[in-house]
């Protein structure tokens, strides 16, 4: 991914989405040329020139202080995701040399294994990729679709766009699609030389229209709480909350915690899923990972 086109892109997809109604500005009735704002439209309202707009706009983000930046986000109506999205292109702009990506992690420390071991509900450690690099026997449980794939490592953003069975298993099909495209297209924000990120970019693009549909978008989000729908093989539909928790020790591995409303019907398929989840034949191995994604330290 290239910085300039990403930050075109970005800026142009986010002014198209604008109207002049949202901003508070008169119309005279006829048919705009341009979707959204035009740009002279966003350059008084963030206060520069047109001029200066303009190659914001062409990707010459480079220089641009902070307060230009946050007069753009308001401008443009951002979210709080759409908003850290364009000063991570902005810090990536003003870096002069690509800085080396560590791997994406794919273990956890002893203390992280034993957090989820700890958790009553689902649970599970990803990393930037959203590849699911540790989980407790009921987080097993709860993706046994994903785990039965025989492509390792597990990859939520692989399993969605490119298992035929994930049709079956997400019932909002269309939001876990946008939240997946909209979560992978924050990380590259924030990690534009991690090569591992690009590949799975990439491959995702040439191999699934849907995601390279979505991934044109430019659409970013933060994954950090909200509700998934599945319709889990063994015990049926299923509604869960999750949190997302960033591990501050652990630079890109996120840890997920899912629950049930209690007393509902969801608590008592998720109680038979933990059920389930203790016999040997369903779950023979509770990690069923990568052999480097084995629970070990990795100081």
């Amino acid at each position: 991914m290239h910085n300039r086109s990403e930050v075109r892109d970005f800026l142009v997809s986010r002014r198209a989405k604008v109207t002049p109604a949202q901003v508070g500005l008169a119309t005279d009735g006829r048919t705009r040329r341009v979707p959204g704002l035009r740009r002279d439209e966003v350059a008084e309202r963030a206060g520069v020139s047109v001029e200066y707009y303009t190659q914001l706009e062409r990707g010459n983000i480079r220089g641009a202080s902070e307060s230009v930046l946050d007069a753009l986000a308001r401008a443009l109506l951002l979210d709080d995701a759409e908003r850290t999205h364009l000063f991570d292109l902005a810090r990536a702009a003003n870096t002069t040399t690509a800085v080396r990506q560590r791997p994406a992690g794919r273990r956890v420390r002893p203390a992280i294994q034993a957090i989820l071991d700890s958790q009553l509900s689902p649970a599970w450690v990803s990393n930037t990729l959203g590849d699911v690099v540790a989980t407790n026997t009921l987080g097993r449980a709860y993706l046994s679709p994903l785990f039965d794939d025989p492509a390792r490592p597990v990859n939520t953003a692989r399993f969605r766009f490119l298992n035929p069975r994930a049709v079956d298993y997400y019932l909002d099909w269309d939001q876990t699609a946008a939240d997946t495209v909209a979560s992978l297209r924050s990380r590259a924000g924030k990690n534009p030389y991690d090569k591992a990120l690009t590949d799975l970019i990439g491959e995702l693009c040439t191999r699934s229209t849907e995601f390279a549909a979505r991934w044109a978008e430019h659409d970013v989000r933060h994954h950090r709480t909200g509700r998934k729908r599945v319709h889990h093989p063994v015990v049926g539909e299923l509604t869960l909350s999750y949190e997302a928790l960033e591990l501050p020790s652990d630079e890109g591995l996120v840890l997920y915690i899912f629950t049930a409303e209690p007393e509902s019907l969801d608590e008592r398929a998720l109680n038979l899923l933990a059920s389930w989840a203790s016999t040997p034949e369903a779950v023979p191995d509770s990690a069923q990972l990568e052999p480097e994604h084995a629970q070990e330290s990795t100081s």
